[in-house]
């Protein structure tokens, strides 16, 4: 059987073939007990291990590793419209699954990981979630767990390798490594941070609060069901595993080159004649910004603030540090509609700009609203939407979950899909606006900085 097949068998199977659901939630439990973890925040004295820089105004580190802060600014016709701190961290991280065929079903080996933002504590991980400064150790400590297994990844069978954004409204040009490999028969330790998972189990977790971290949804919103070759007569017997046919259908029934083609053509057209422009500034040059002993804070209403903590959490490569965390003021909404037409399910998304977006623009929800974006110039699709949220008309997905820990302090944001009529839907779309089948959004995914990661985490809550 192919891989496709084994992977698409691993997300029908909820039960799991090496651990149980009760034993993956008493796991989880038992660790969220039993591990010694510290979060407090701390006055921001901007002259200690993290340090304003008078050379250039950002805020850094003494090892000058991780990341930095500085100020941010969007201009249009010659005029600030928009500033903020924002994150800078150059180096790429891994975002790592490892899987394997047990008792003849893939598993995926997660992990149970403590982030300093995190709301709850533990969140399900990939196998490896490690930054550059991580991995090569800048911070002092031990090399994680599995490593070896990622940079020596073409000694394996690669299912996903892609470089996929980050959140561009708090980082800057942000990008990871999304990545999962197949080790075969190889026998691997299993850490008591680790767990092997079917991909069935880590999708009833997603529909849990804030159980299941974003690292970990980007990842597998990555898996290239559209675009690897099946076996002869393996359709068949994947069409048997759904349960919503049109989503089958939607996947594995051919891509819309056309359509994929005019939404590349709208996101090359917004890269082109596009005229807002941005600049990196020191920090003291946001004037709507003060930098207090409590951190950095917005003089009017904002989306986050920033924060000064120091962090204890048992069983890291290091046990204590202390660094700035972008602290979420309020819940942002993102979601899109999906409806069938003609037996296939497709979805409605649109593009998105954002100020730290690393090409200007990527395929996003059709809904992303941060706490404080204004309600009163929503278009007529976003409107919809919002008017069905509150109703509670057609919602197949509406879950709380976090955002990225190592470096949010307590985001976590409502994901909504909600399920329409085509008709109910204005039949001249906005410009920007694309009805896609996933087959679409997959073949697109394969292709570095195309979909959002709002979009992307979307996309993984998907069920058989």
């Amino acid at each position: 059987m192919s891989i496709i097949y084994e992977i698409i068998k691993s997300w029908k199977n909820t039960e799991g073939t090496v651990n149980s659901m009760e034993q993956i939630h008493k796991w989880i439990d038992d660790r969220n007990k039993n591990l010694k973890v510290s979060i407090r925040k701390e006055n921001f004295s901007y002259d200690g291990f993290w340090f304003l820089d008078s050379t250039d105004g950002f805020v850094r580190n003494k090892n000058n590793s991780f990341f930095q802060l500085a100020g941010f600014q969007e201009i249009c016709e010659d005029r600030i419209v928009n500033e903020q701190p924002i994150i800078l961290q150059h180096e790429i991280g891994y975002l790592g699954i490892i899987c394997k065929m047990i008792n003849g079903t893939l598993n995926f080996l997660m992990q149970a990981k403590v982030e300093p933002g995190n709301v709850n504590v533990i969140q399900l991980s990939p196998t490896i979630q490690a930054t550059k400064s991580n991995f090569t150790k800048r911070h002092g400590g031990n090399a994680p767990a599995y490593l070896d297994y990622f940079n020596n990844a073409s000694s394996y069978e690669i299912l996903v390798d892609q470089i996929q954004s980050e959140q561009s409204s708090r980082f800057y040009k942000k990008r990871n490594r999304n990545i999962i490999i197949n080790i075969g028969d190889i026998d691997i330790p299993v850490y008591d941070s680790h767990r092997w998972m079917t991909l069935g189990q880590i999708k009833e977790c997603m529909k849990i609060d804030n159980l299941v971290n974003m690292d970990t949804r980007t990842v597998l919103s990555c898996i290239p069901f559209a675009c690897l070759k099946l076996e002869d007569g393996e359709l068949e017997k994947i069409e048997e595993l759904f349960d919503d046919k049109p989503l089958f259908k939607s996947m594995f029934c051919g891509r819309g080159f056309e359509n994929i083609v005019n939404i590349f053509s709208s996101i090359n057209n917004y890269k082109m004649y596009s005229k807002n422009s941005y600049r990196i500034v020191p920090l003291a040059s946001l004037k709507s910004w003060d930098m207090t002993d409590e951190g950095i804070i917005c003089k009017k209403k904002y989306d986050f603030k920033v924060v000064y903590c120091y962090i204890e959490i048992e069983g890291r490569e290091v046990n204590y540090w202390e660094q700035p965390l972008v602290e979420a003021l309020g819940q942002a909404v993102f979601g899109i509609f999906t409806c069938v037409m003609n037996g296939c399910r497709y979805y409605l998304v649109r593009i998105r700009s954002e100020i730290g977006c690393f090409d200007g623009a990527e395929l996003g929800p059709i809904i992303q609203l941060e706490p404080t974006n204004p309600r009163n110039c929503l278009d007529a699709i976003e409107q919809l939407f919002l008017d069905k949220l509150n109703a509670k008309q057609g919602i197949i997905k509406d879950v709380i979950l976090s955002e990225e820990g190592g470096r949010f302090y307590h985001e976590q944001n409502r994901n909504v899909i909600i399920e329409v009529d085509k008709d109910e839907v204005c039949s001249n779309l906005p410009e920007g606006y694309f009805w896609v089948k996933f087959s679409d959004l997959n073949y697109m995914t394969q292709f570095n900085n195309c979909l959002n990661i709002q979009l992307r985490n979307l996309i993984s809550l998907l069920d058989l």
